[in-house]
């Protein structure tokens, strides 16, 4: 999951630059891409799982929708279903990490796909809002109003969640703002935590490992 989330964030964007296929095409192979991965790595949840099976078999369905027939609304209702599913696999994978009391990779691995997540789940939401409700943000480069994923919102996100806050893009509706200043509080606050309860497992378990007089 981890990897994929890597080569979302970073491949297709640089895919998008060099012009290797077109955009249309690469967000749609890297979204059921995505998915995909996300959907096996939930295989063992048992009754999540069913409900992720349906997040992201309407969600792959309605972007291939979209591709041939190009209706907006193929594209803002599938474009729900990533963002059902995503915080399905967050809360999954998060529940996971602070029940663990062990330091582990796999708990290390989860944490940084929890807080990538984040990121495109917030990507998510700004372009369901400026679907919603146009004009909602500035500086945009390719301002799309029909619900769709583009590399600006993720850029934005990830700029906002890490408080880096260049200024290119801004939010302008009270709601964008309430979105981008929730964003950032999420951001440290998971940070805060992560860091806390790694150190605090660390601890745990090196007193588990002195031997008792």
């Amino acid at each position: 999951m981890l990897i994929a989330l890597l080569v979302f964030l970073i491949g297709v964007p640089m895919a998008i630059d060099l012009h290797l296929l077109p955009p249309g095409f690469i967000r749609l192979v890297a979204f059921s891409s995505l998915l995909a991965i996300g959907l096996w790595s939930l295989r063992k949840s048992g009754r999540i799982f069913s409900a992720a099976v349906v997040f992201v078999t309407a969600g792959i369905v309605l972007n291939v929708l979209f591709a041939y027939y190009h209706q907006a609304a193929f594209l803002f209702v599938s474009t729900l279903a990533m963002l059902a599913f995503l915080s399905t696999a967050a809360s999954v994978a998060m529940k996971q990490i602070a029940f663990d009391n062990k330091l582990s990779g796999n708990r290390i691995v989860g944490a940084v796909c929890v807080y990538l997540m984040l990121g495109v789940i917030w990507a998510i939401l700004y372009s369901l809002l400026e679907a919603v409700v146009p004009g909602s943000f500035a500086g945009l480069t390719e301002n799309t109003t029909d619900g769709g994923w583009d590399p600006d919102w993720v850029y934005f996100s990830f700029v906002t969640l890490t408080t880096l806050g260049y200024g290119d893009i801004l939010p302008l509706s009270y709601s964008a703002r309430s979105l981008a200043y929730f964003e950032a509080i999420v951001g440290q606050f998971y940070l805060a935590v992560l860091v806390a309860g790694l150190v605090g497992a660390y601890l745990s378990e090196r007193q588990d490992r002195v031997p008792t007089p």
